[in-house]
């Protein structure tokens, strides 16, 4: 029997029983820490044959305290947290679940496209307020949507925006324009799609800042900016002044920098907050998610584990 580390909060929380398919194969789940404390994991880590990650960091120090793991299933899609070249160098695979998640977050970015277009967050706390008072929002189907990043979620974002008649365009560095026109958007750079786009949708990788103070100074009056990829796309401190200057119309997002210990984001000022709605990391948080993720992340642990090739690896950073 080998041993199973799982440290994402929802593995085996939706429909499916992953806890008994790991059992049934001869295997025991170990729950970890979501936050991937090393101190906490290190006696979990050091039986460990498999690891079921969730997104917290992946370091070599963690890879060290592991002397029997051979895989790092990343439950999601983003790798950036997990140390890849050192799991190469001590022969451990990692894999992650692409597309698993993709309706799910492609469903709360435009819900929170229309949350910021229609004020519905600050409506409801108004009318709790006992004031019923109006304010007027715009149409979805009216705007000008920009999409960033136009993988799988973006690509998902798009079909679900045709329904509403937007006109659509598309960055992304990586797709040829042919490839974006035939998937329903215009092609466009990021410059060209932040100085048209009344509203702008984030769905590329982390690592790097897009909206920094120098691009926000570009956009039109009163734009919305969605975010339901990662906090490090954006400069929170611009987005904060650009917010109370006028210039940015609203800004909705799934996460903040620092995630769950954001409570010293700018953007959470309580002067702010007709204009800011933040989830708490929930765009992937369906059950239909849940379950692909956690069956691709297990399916590939086992199959290691069994000594045959995972079906989902992700390839060494250059």
């Amino acid at each position: 029997m080998g041993v199973i580390l799982a440290t994402s909060r929802s593995f085996s929380d939706g429909d499916l029983d992953l806890v008994a398919r790991a059992e049934a194969a001869g295997h025991e789940i170990v729950r970890g820490p979501a936050h991937h404390d090393l101190a906490e994991l290190a006696p979990l880590l050091a039986t460990a044959a498999g690891w079921v990650a969730g997104t917290g960091p992946v370091t070599d120090e963690h890879l060290a305290a592991a002397p029997d793991l051979r895989i790092v299933a990343r439950y999601g899609v983003g790798t950036e947290a997990v140390d890849i070249a050192a799991a190469e160098r001590r022969g451990i695979l990692v894999t992650n679940t692409p597309g698993a998640n993709a309706d799910a977050v492609a469903d709360h970015a435009v819900g929170l496209m229309l949350a910021a277009l229609r004020f519905i967050p600050d409506g409801d706390r108004r009318v709790r307020s006992g004031d019923w008072s109006v304010r007027r929002g715009r149409e979805l189907g009216a705007a000008t949507v920009g999409i960033v990043g136009f993988g799988r979620i973006g690509q998902g974002v798009a079909r679900r925006l045709s329904g509403f008649g937007c006109r659509v365009l598309a960055a992304d560095p990586f797709l040829p324009a042919e490839r974006i026109t035939d998937l329903g958007a215009t092609p466009v750079d990021l410059d060209e799609l932040f100085r048209t786009a009344d509203l702008v949708t984030l769905h590329a990788p982390g690592g790097q800042t897009l909206v920094d103070a120098a691009r926000l100074d570009g956009i039109p009056r009163g734009t919305i900016i969605v975010n339901t990829a990662r906090p490090d796309l954006v400069d929170e401190d611009a987005l904060a002044t650009a917010l109370r200057d006028g210039r940015l119309g609203a800004y909705a997002a799934d996460t903040l920098a620092g995630d769950t210990a954001a409570s010293a984001s700018p953007l959470l000022a309580p002067d702010l907050a007709e204009r800011v709605t933040v989830t708490p990391h929930l765009g992937a948080q369906t059950t239909q998610a849940v379950d692909n993720m956690g069956s691709l992340s297990l399916d590939d642990v086992l199959s290691v584990l069994a000594g045959a090739a995972p079906a989902h690896p992700v390839s060494p950073r250059s």
